[in-house]
């Protein structure tokens, strides 16, 4: 049975390919941009089957959260799954920023990646629950466990991403809703191949002992295995994809 999957970030690296997984599944997908109008529009074009949608919003904006996910809920006639993807990744070292650009990555990082999906959990419960079998996966990260030392407000923003997963896991179950989370290291991603610049892309690649970084499609399988019906009992997880490159136990 076809659902509908709204897919935040999903213009491009991950949520482009966790876009087309659903759509290649037979799902209805809207695409969710925040300024990647023409990038949105060329994934949206190549997801196979119909009844695809695009909406943008600016996840860190409250008010426009709420409008995207009603106009994502009147195109696809609901929202079965959840994909909150869209994140923010800046570099504000300590020490080396000052205190007025220290304070406005935090604001901006914790409102975009935190505060914005626990907003878009919170707009598209109504349409979750009439689903019957709702699905939210939450994409988080390595550096919420093993921390990033470059840019301290992601880590903190994706740890505290873990945590709200989990309280969501236990509260919306009682709706047939499973929540889970993933959490990749690098990524071969438009944003990773930055941060694998010059010498840095073979210390990267040699984190794992496959030396590699994951590919996209291998994200979004995971996703998509985690939003089927299949996996109910895996709610509340937070599943690591990162090669072996850190482990926790």
């Amino acid at each position: 049975m076809s659902r509908a999957v709204l897919v935040t970030g999903s213009s491009r690296g991950i949520g482009a390919a966790v876009a087309a997984a659903f759509a290649t599944d037979g799902d209805r997908v809207a695409v969710h941009y925040r300024s990647g109008r023409a990038e949105a529009k060329a994934v949206l074009a190549g997801l196979p089957g119909d009844g695809h949608t695009m909406v943008q919003a600016d996840v860190a904006d409250a008010d426009a959260v709420h409008r995207m996910v009603e106009e994502a809920a009147d195109a696809l006639d609901g929202i079965d799954v959840l994909v909150n993807n869209a994140a923010v990744f800046r570099e504000h070292r300590i020490g080396e920023v000052d205190y007025a650009a220290w304070r406005a990555e935090w604001q901006q990082t914790l409102e975009t990646n935190l505060l914005g999906p626990a907003n878009v959990v919170f707009c598209a419960l109504p349409y979750l629950r009439r689903s019957g079998a709702g699905r939210v996966v939450n994409v988080s990260s390595r550096g919420a466990f093993r921390g990033e030392p470059n840019g301290p407000a992601y880590a903190a923003s994706k740890a505290g991403l873990n945590a709200f997963g989990q309280s969501m896991a236990l509260v919306l179950a009682q709706y047939g809703i499973a929540v889970t989370t993933v959490a990749p290291g690098f990524v071969e991603t438009a944003m990773g191949r930055l941060a694998m610049r010059g010498q840095r892309a073979a210390e990267v690649r040699a984190q794992s002992p496959f030396n590699r970084v994951a590919r996209v499609d291998e994200i979004a399988a995971a996703v998509r295995y985690l939003a089927s019906p299949e996996a109910e009992w895996a709610s509340g997880s937070v599943l690591d994809l990162n090669g072996a490159s850190y482990l926790r136990t």
